[in-house]
């Protein structure tokens, strides 16, 4: 596999250099500002202005995590247009894919959690949201790429996304003062709400919270498993234990694969519960 044998020459030639092979899976899991393309290290762009008025810097620099979730849109927006451009009564081959699976998350995910209304409503916005994830984390798969989502800014803003959606239609089904009062159950003491009011205002944050670590952590740790087993070709300097590693590593790699799915399921179902029970907290 290309993807094994560049990690292992990679590692390779980080212990050489003095590195140790913990610092090499830092550097390769980690966000920069070039992008290694058959050897080649193209430099993105570092871009950093200062807002006029506040005087605070800003940095807009385009990094690799950054234009790998250009190529995971541009892919998606090409599938769909590609696939759709012709309408037919049925759908075959991709188009059926993709189909099929926009139709899960309305079916499976959106209306059981939202109702049918308000589940019909927002399935394209639950399943922009798991196509993109979908896509990121596949990704991180596929040589010469890497895993967006094994960024936490990439998934706090995912998760900061589904933080706004869940307010606004919380407020948009209950009124803006119903919705609030519907934080606390009804009928406690009154002393009561001085603990639960609290608890469950720090709720609201820590749900997308849990959702951008969870991400993160799963998407990181399939690609540190897998770098971690290629270097101990290295770190053992034995070649008996290559069969070893690099058969591990190619287990992982098609582990991570049903990961992504799960990962982006997991995703796309909690965000459509929060968003429920902010709509309907009676049920």
């Amino acid at each position: 596999m290309y993807w094994v044998e560049e990690a292992a020459k990679h590692a390779e030639k980080a212990e050489e250099q003095g590195e140790s092979i913990g610092h090499y899976i830092m550097h390769h899991i980690q966000d920069s500002h070039e992008w290694n393309l058959f050897g080649y290290h193209i430099h993105l762009p570092e871009i950093k202005v200062t807002v006029p008025v506040l005087n605070v810097p800003l940095d807009l620099s385009i990094t690799l995590h950054t234009l790998m979730m250009w190529f995971a849109a541009l892919f998606l927006i090409l599938a769909f247009w590609l696939s759709f451009r012709k309408r037919k009564l049925v759908y075959g081959g991709f188009a059926g894919m993709l189909e099929s699976i926009t139709l899960f998350v309305r079916d499976e995910i959106a209306i059981p959690n939202l109702g049918e209304r308000a589940g019909k409503q927002l399935t394209p916005f639950l399943a922009t949201m798991f196509f993109f994830i979908l896509t990121a984390n596949l990704m991180g798969l596929i040589p010469l790429f890497a895993t967006a989502t094994g960024n936490i800014s990439v998934t706090a803003a995912l998760a900061t996304v589904t933080f706004f959606a869940t307010q606004i239609y919380g407020m948009k089904q209950n009124g803006i003062i119903g919705y609030w009062k519907n934080l606390a159950p009804h009928g406690l003491p009154a002393p009561l709400y001085l603990i639960i009011v609290p608890i469950e205002i720090l709720g609201l944050f820590t749900k997308p919270f849990a959702l951008a670590m969870r991400l993160f952590a799963n998407m990181m740790a399939g690609h540190t498993v897998i770098l971690a087993l290629l270097g101990l070709i290295i770190a053992l300097g034995m070649l008996a234990v290559a069969p070893f590693s690099v058969g591990m590593a190619l287990f992982i790699s098609l582990l991570e694969i049903l990961v992504a799915f799960i990962q982006a399921y997991i995703f796309t179902m909690l965000s459509s519960l929060f968003i429920g029970m902010a709509m309907f907290p009676e049920h």
